[in-house]
C-alpha cells in the first residue's frame, strides 16, 4: 500500500496517535491536509513549539512554548469535533513524564472519538513506554512521476522549455531528493547556467554528495573507469553491456526489474575495484563506497541502527550503485562470539535489505577470500551473479600492457613487443601489470630518458607476483572457481 492510502486508513480506524518520520514538513503537511478535507472530513490543526497553534483563526497562537497545553486542546473540544491535530517535533517532550502520561491517557478517549493526534519529525525517537501506544509511517521520498510533476511545473513557472530527453535525465537525477532540495538544487542551476540543460545533472549529483558527507557513513567515488581501462574481462563486459539500461524507465514499463547486485571474487589486483568503478559509469550511476568499519559501534544496538541508516542514505540516492569493498573481511568473525553477536545481526540485517530491497540501489561487493565469506552471501537470490576475476590469461595480459601503455604513451605503443610481455609476465595480475609499466617509467625518467622495452622487460623480472606467494589461497580459488556456482569473468 501507498502512504496515502495507509494513512488514510489509520485514520478511519481511529488510531489515536500517529507518527510520521520524514524531513519534508512542507509536503506532508499539505498529503495531511488533503486526506482530512478528502477522506474523512475533519477540522486540521497544526502546532508547534514556537508559535503554537497556527492555521485556525479562533486558536492561533494558543499553546505556544507550553507541549502540555497543545494536549490540553484536544481534550477542550467535544467529543462529536472531528479533528486531526499535527504536532511538529513533538518527539523531545515524549521523554517528559507528564507529557508522556498525557498521551497515554488521551489514546484511551480517542479511541471512541474522530480524532487523531499526528507527530511529524525528521527522526523516530519514541520512548520504550510510548511504543505500545504509536503507531509509526515512514514517509517516502517523491516518486519518479511525483518529481517529474513538479519539473514540468517549475519549467512551467520560470517559463524554460527542456527536451524530452533532458526532462527524463532531471528526473533521473533528481530520485532520492525531497521536493524543497529539488527546488532548491534548480534555483542553483539557474543561478549557475542561466538555463536547465544537459549539465544540469552534475549539480544534482553535487547536492547528493552533500547529503553522503553529511552521513559519514558513505563515501562518494568518483566512477572515471569506463569497460576500455578494462583489460579482458570479457565475460562481465557483455554482462554488463546487457543490462546498461536497467535503470531506465523504458525498462522499468516493459516490467523488469531492478538488477540487484553482483559479488565479484579473486585475489589482490585482478580488478575487482576497477570493476565496481566501471559499473558506475557505464550505467551513469553515482558510486557509494561502503566501508563497513563504520558501521561497528561500542553501544549495544547502535552497529544495526548504523546499517539501518546506511540503508536509508543509499535508497535516498538510488539509483546508484553501492559498493561494499572486502565483504569477506567484514563478516570473518560472523560465526564466532567474541562482540557479542553484534557481527551476526549486522550481516542478518544487511542480507535482509539485499533479498528484499526494491529500490534501484545495485550493490556490488568485492572479496578476496572464499573461506571468509558467509554461505547466507552466496545464496541465491542474494545477488544477480557472482563472478570470479581470475588471473588474466596471455591474451588478458597482452591487452592489459595495451591498455596501460596506450595510457602512458599513445603514440609510442608500436615500439613494444607486448605479444613478449604478455609471455613473460605469467601469474600477474592487473594491477601488477600496470606497476610494471609505472617501475619501467621510473627507470627511464632517473636516467633523462624514455622508457622503453628494455626497461619492462627488467621490471618483469623485479617484481615477484602475488600469486607465487600466496599459491595455497589461489589454488583455493579455483577449486571454488570449479564447483558450478561462480561464472568466470573472463571469457579465455
Amino acid at each position: 500500500m501507498s502512504f496515502l492510502n495507509d494513512f488514510v486508513l489509520l485514520l478511519k480506524a481511529r488510531y489515536p496517535i500517529i507518527y510520521i518520520s520524514t524531513s519534508e514538513e512542507e509536503r506532508v503537511e499539505y498529503i495531511i491536509k488533503y486526506c482530512v478535507k478528502k477522506y474523512v472530513s475533519r477540522t486540521y490543526y497544526s502546532w508547534d513549539f514556537v508559535d503554537g497553534y497556527q492555521g485556525n483563526p479562533n486558536d492561533t497562537g494558543f499553546a505556544s512554548k507550553n507541549p502540555m497545553d497543545a494536549l490540553e486542546l484536544v481534550e477542550k473540544l467535544t467529543p462529536e469535533t472531528a479533528s486531526v491535530f499535527v504536532l511538529k517535533d513533538y518527539d523531545p517532550f515524549l521523554k517528559d513524564m507528564s507529557i508522556a502520561r498525557k498521551l497515554k491517557n488521551l489514546s484511551r478517549s480517542l479511541k471512541t472519538q474522530p480524532k487523531n493526534l499526528i507527530i511529524v519529525s525528521s527522526e523516530v525517537n519514541i520512548p520504550d513506554g510510548m511504543k505500545e501506544f504509536v503507531t509509526v509511517l515512514e514517509f517516502p521520498l517523491p516518486t519518479y512521476s511525483e518529481i517529474n510533476e513538479e519539473l514540468c511545473r517549475l519549467m512551467t513557472s520560470l517559463q524554460q522549455e527542456m527536451t524530452e530527453e533532458v526532462v527524463t535525465s532531471l528526473t533521473t537525477a533528481c530520485q532520492g531528493l525531497s521536493l524543497e532540495r529539488i527546488r532548491r538544487v534548480l534555483s542553483k542551476i539557474i543561478a549557475q547556467y542561466g538555463e536547465i540543460n544537459e549539465l544540469s545533472p552534475n549539480v544534482i549529483l553535487e547536492e547528493k554528495k552533500q547529503i553522503i558527507q553529511q552521513s559519514q557513513l558513505l563515501e562518494f567515488c568518483l566512477a572515471n573507469k569506463t569497460t576500455a581501462d578494462l583489460g579482458g574481462l570479457d565475460n562481465f563486459k557483455s554482462w554488463l553491456q546487457l543490462r546498461s539500461e536497467a535503470f531506465s524507465p523504458a525498462a522499468i514499463e516493459y516490467g523488469l526489474p531492478y538488477p540487484k547486485g553482483l559479488l565479484l571474487v579473486g585475489v589482490q589486483g585482478t580488478g575487482k575495484s576497477l570493476a565496481a568503478k566501471t559499473i558506475a559509469h557505464e550505467w551513469q550511476l553515482p558510486l557509494l563506497r561502503l566501508d563497513f568499519g563504520r558501521l561497528f559501534a561500542s553501544l549495544i544496538g547502535q552497529s544495526e541502527s548504523r546499517v539501518r541508516k546506511m540503508i536509508q542514505i543509499a535508497e535516498a540516492l538510488s539509483p546508484c550503485v553501492l559498493w561494499v569493498d572486502e565483504i569477506d573481511k567484514a563478516f570473518a568473525g560472523a560465526q564466532s562470539s567474541g562482540d557479542s553477536g553484534t557481527t551476526s545481526r549486522v550481516l542478518s540485517t544487511f542480507l535482509t535489505w539485499l533479498s528484499e530491497k526494491t529500490t534501484p540501489v545495485f550493490v556490488v561487493a568485492t572479496a578476496n577470500n572464499i573461506e571468509w565469506i558467509p554461505p547466507e552471501i552466496l545464496r541465491k537470490g542474494r545477488f544477480d551473479e557472482v563472478f570470479f576475476l581470475a588471473l588474466p590469461t596471455r591474451e588478458e595480459r597482452e591487452s592489459i600492457f595495451t591498455v596501460h601503455l596506450n595510457r602512458a604513451r599513445p603514440q609510442a605503443t608500436d615500439k613494444f613487443q607486448l605479444k613478449l610481455l604478455s609471455e613473460l609476465s605469467k601469474d600477474f595480475s592487473g594491477a601488477e601489470i600496470e606497476q610494471v609499466v609505472i617501475e619501467a617509467m621510473r627507470i627511464g625518467f632517473s636516467e633523462n630518458r624514455e622508457f622503453n622495452h628494455e626497461d619492462i622487460l627488467i621490471s618483469i623480472q623485479n617484481l615477484v607476483p602475488l600469486a607465487r606467494t600466496k599459491n595455497a589461497e589461489l589454488e583455493r580459488l579455483k577449486e571454488w572457481s570449479q564447483s558450478g556456482n561462480v561464472t568466470s569473468a573472463s571469457k579465455y
